[in-house]
């Protein structure tokens, strides 16, 4: 599975790590991820997402079901392999 977070997208990036004399690497930064279970009450079931810890203080603020809403909304019509659904 692919290291994005399913709530704001965040995925790796690449930089350089820089040494006290200024020699650069590269290196990639990624996303603080975690697999959390969700409940949510108009389901009466938990739901679990792979999210950042920036995706997990979104659902703080917003609420689980209406995060839920905006994840179908963006992913509706979108097949799981398909060139669309990458981007």
């Amino acid at each position: 599975m692919s290291k994005v977070c399913q709530v704001t997208g965040k995925r790796p990036m690449h930089g350089n790590n820089v040494s006290h004399a200024h020699n650069k690497t590269r290196r990639t930064f990624a996303p603080n991820l975690h697999y959390h279970r969700f409940w949510v009450p108009s389901e009466s079931r938990f739901v679990r997402l792979r999210v950042s810890a920036a995706g997990m203080r979104v659902i703080d603020k917003k609420g689980i079901e209406a995060v839920l809403r905006d994840i179908e909304k963006r992913d509706s019509g979108k097949a799981p392999g398909s060139p669309a659904a990458k981007g």
